[in-house]
């Protein structure tokens, strides 16, 4: 969204805003069982116009430092870094107003369940999984997310067949809900001495965690079985049987953990897994029957749609979902995704803004 449709988007909002506050002074509308809602909105509303006034307060800044840039010579060096620094806010304040046109998903503000998996691609496929990890953890930590490992099944190479976490804070859903699919990587591996470079796979599902009360689960209808934990190779980790495995009997569904020491808690943490799966799977069961499931420019999400590959000898990250071609692969697997996070979340707002 460039800046003449933000304006007419801030136009249209800013007219909708005081609309409504003319309706929130009215006596019978205070009493009217709409009177909730529509201070919701209100607020909303108030939020996204404070950012779409300050990318345009700060467009007309920009402007006039760039005239004074061409007349004062002398100011130039001085100029030049208030302007890197302006520009850079208004970018930043620019994604903001188009991630707030996003219709609020309820799911956004929860506890992310990441689950990735090694897929096509034996060992290789398995360290990619690892590398993925440690790419989300660390763009949760410079996010102040929070990070708890729920089950892992670690390779003896360092990698992982499979890997299951939680992020919790602000929007954490909201920030992780477009990397679920096929991650696709391309590199030559350690072990290959004919310098060939391979292609693999790896699955990530990213799922809003649910609450009790969003998933009712009657206890007869799980199956639970207990076991000794295991690391890399099949060495024992514990002398208990502490690791726990939960099968849904109706669906099929199997979740295992086997990272704390404790039976309880083991078993805890497969139940957050499990709620989960159950949830996305019912939303989608839903979402078919009403023939609801639409798929947008940024995806649909599936867990069988190849999202992303990472080429590692031209040192490139594409998005085949928006077109989006970055040549700093590097910074990215070290938890640089601000530019991936914040395009696909523009494509999103453009969607929804029609």
């Amino acid at each position: 969204m460039k800046g003449p449709d933000i304006r007419e988007r801030l136009a249209r909002l800013q007219t909708e805003r005081v609309a409504l506050e003319g309706k929130l002074s009215d006596p019978e509308m205070i009493a009217g069982p709409s009177y909730r809602d529509l201070t919701q909105r209100y607020a909303h509303l108030c939020e996204i116009t404070r950012a779409g006034e300050r990318w345009e307060h700060l467009c007309a800044a920009i402007a006039e430092e760039e005239e004074l840039w061409k007349s004062e010579v002398d100011l130039r060096e001085e100029l030049e870094a208030v302007l890197k620094e302006d520009r850079q806010e208004m970018e930043r304040v620019r994604q903001e107003f188009l991630h707030l046109l996003i219709p609020r998903d309820p799911n956004d503000r929860k506890t992310a369940i990441v689950e990735i998996r090694a897929g096509t691609g034996g060992d290789e496929s398995s360290l990619f999984a690892a590398d993925l990890f440690r790419m989300y953890a660390r763009y949760a930590e410079a996010r102040r997310l929070k990070v708890s490992l729920l089950d892992s099944h670690p390779t003896p190479l360092g990698g992982f067949k499979q890997i299951v976490f939680a992020i919790e804070g602000k929007d954490a859903y909201g920030r992780f809900r477009y990397e679920s699919g096929v991650h696709r990587v391309q590199r030559v591996p350690e072990t290959e001495s004919s310098g060939r470079i391979h292609t693999s796979t790896t699955t990530v599902a990213v799922l809003p965690e649910a609450e009790e009360i969003d998933i009712s689960i009657d206890t007869n209808d799980l199956k639970i079985d207990t076991f000794r934990s295991t690391g890399p190779g099949g060495q024992s980790v514990n002398t208990t049987d502490s690791a726990v495995r939960i099968t849904h009997i109706p669906t099929g569904l199997v979740v295992s953990c086997q990272d704390e020491k404790s039976q309880l808690k083991n078993k805890a943490q497969a139940m957050r897994v499990l709620r989960a799966r159950l949830k996305d799977r019912i939303e989608k069961e839903q979402e078919a029957k009403l023939s609801a499931t639409r798929r947008s420019q940024i995806g649909s999400g599936d867990r069988s749609e190849k999202i992303r590959t990472y080429n590692f000898p031209q040192n490139r990250v594409t998005d085949h979902r928006i077109g989006l071609t970055l040549y700093r692969l590097r910074e990215v697997l070290e938890g640089d995704l601000d530019e991936l996070t914040g395009r696909l979340r523009e494509a999103a707002a453009e969607e929804a803004a029609g």
